[in-house]
């Protein structure tokens, strides 16, 4: 049986408002998460992914009122990112509503915080999400962190290998060279990661036409992650599905 490919819509939120930019630069208001969360999920909207790009300490009570009252509000998996550091902000997260959370930058500091987040909630709980760019690296791309400004060191196949081994149940591929960029997905990095890759790759950063959906599955994403085209009403959900479907990819309609 062919699992349908999911689309996922992304809430981006900083300081209690949802925001898009370039690259991770220059953001703009796109509007109030629980709001855009209810309107995804009416457009029928496989899951929704809320990053808080913003977390800090101070506003970690902030993020966890937005997601209890987004959780409420919808009734499709909710994945939650950003500030992630330890079992009890885990724990936190999905008490208010969340399904999947999200960790990136933690785990590049302390890798064992994913096997501990593994063996207490399950690997179905856990997305690894990389910030990679284009680097001379052995695979020639690297992992990226601080929104894709600062380089890790560390190469994206040795990271997501390892990462699978310490019981990640799905990877978030963010092109950090596409993201906002609207110019296509970078199916190259899809590819490369989907043939050492296990688990579901979810494909995020560059979506800018309805076709780019179609190419970044056939690339091998499982699921496709976009923001600035569905905020700003380029297109809907709904088109991409009714466009995937057209293409003979299985899809939820």
């Amino acid at each position: 049986m062919t699992l349908a490919k999911r689309i996922i819509p992304c809430l981006d939120v900083a300081n209690g408002r949802v925001v898009k930019g370039t690259n991770f630069k220059d953001l703009v208001d796109s509007g109030d998460p629980v709001e855009l969360a209810k309107k995804y999920d009416f457009q029928g909207a496989d899951e929704l992914t809320f990053l808080d790009i913003s977390a800090s300490s101070e506003e970690r009570e902030t993020t966890i009122e937005i997601v209890r009252m987004a959780a409420e509000q919808i009734f499709i998996p909710l994945t939650v990112g950003g500030g992630i550091r330890n079992i009890d902000n885990v724990n936190e997260l999905l008490r208010a509503g969340a399904d999947k959370i999200s960790v990136n930058t933690a785990a590049i500091l302390r890798p064992e915080l994913l096997n501990e987040i593994s063996d207490r909630f399950g690997n179905q709980v856990l997305v690894l999400s990389v910030d990679a760019r284009r680097a001379p690296t052995k695979s020639g791309f690297e992992v990226t962190t601080h929104g894709g400004r600062q380089s890790s060191g560390l190469d994206v196949l040795t990271w997501v290998t390892e990462a699978i081994s310490r019981g990640v149940g799905e990877i978030l591929l963010n092109s950090m060279d596409a993201d906002g960029t609207k110019a296509g997905f970078d199916l190259e990095m899809i590819r490369a990661v989907r043939e050492i890759s296990k688990v579901p790759v979810i494909a995020s950063g560059g979506a800018g036409a309805i076709s780019d959906f179609a190419d970044a599955i056939s690339a091998g994403a499982d699921a496709v992650l976009a923001a600035s085209v569905f905020h700003f009403g380029q297109f809907s959900v709904q088109d991409v599905k009714k466009d995937l479907a057209k293409r003979g990819f299985s899809i939820r309609l």
